[in-house]
């Protein structure tokens, strides 16, 4: 998230439940708004205690049985803002301090944190080795979602994978035996014959 989309934030919702506050106190009156607003405070303390020893036991749980806990660290995260929330004056606030401490909302919140946001940052950060979406297509570069490849003997390399061209020695086009590169006649000195065996060689010696 940018600094300004963040100050943006950080300035938007107090006004935000400051205002919200002015509407439920010239209906309910100050007095059971200041009330109603130490109530949620205490009752999202509550819960926060409860939800954080219980993500506690279950990070512990999965530590001994030697399971990554990815799913607690993201609820804890989670349960800090929500604390922080909570702790805020204000209805608005205390609202989004319960969405983060319930369970029910909690779950479906940490799967988008995950899906949009930590998988997206481990992958631009691994290459795509944390979640195994590894580039294999080829070599990247030619502005079609392609991979741009490379030639070597009038063989292509790392295409797009799509057909038999992107392999060496395939319908002709490689450096293979049955290649265009030893078929033309304007190659033909570049191919050596390597036929040699033992016996030509101890023959040689005694003679």
């Amino acid at each position: 998230m940018r600094p300004r989309t963040l100050l943006a934030l950080l300035l938007v919702v107090p006004l935000v439940d400051a205002l919200f506050l002015i509407v439920v106190a010239t209906r309910l009156g100050w007095a059971i708004t200041v009330a109603l607003v130490v109530l949620t405070a205490v009752l999202g303390m509550l819960l926060l205690r409860a939800e954080g020893r219980a993500t506690l036991a279950r990070m512990q749980r999965k530590l001994a049985r030697g399971e990554p806990p990815t799913d607690e660290l993201l609820d804890g995260g989670l349960l800090i803002a929500a604390g922080a929330f909570l702790l805020t004056p204000g209805l608005v606030t205390d609202a989004v301090g319960f969405l983060l401490a319930l369970p029910l909302s909690r779950v479906p919140i940490r799967m988008a944190v995950k899906k949009y946001l930590v998988v997206p940052y481990i992958d631009s950060e691994t290459g795509g080795f944390a979640s195994g979406n590894v580039y294999i297509g080829g070599f990247p570069g030619n502005g079609d979602g392609g991979g741009a490849g490379f030639t070597m003997g009038g063989s292509r390399f790392g295409g797009d994978g799509d057909g038999p061209d992107d392999y060496p020695g395939a319908n002709g086009s490689g450096s293979g035996p049955s290649g265009d590169r030893f078929d033309d006649p304007d190659h033909a000195d570049d191919v050596v014959d390597v036929d040699f065996t033992v016996e030509d060689e101890e023959s040689k010696r005694t003679d």
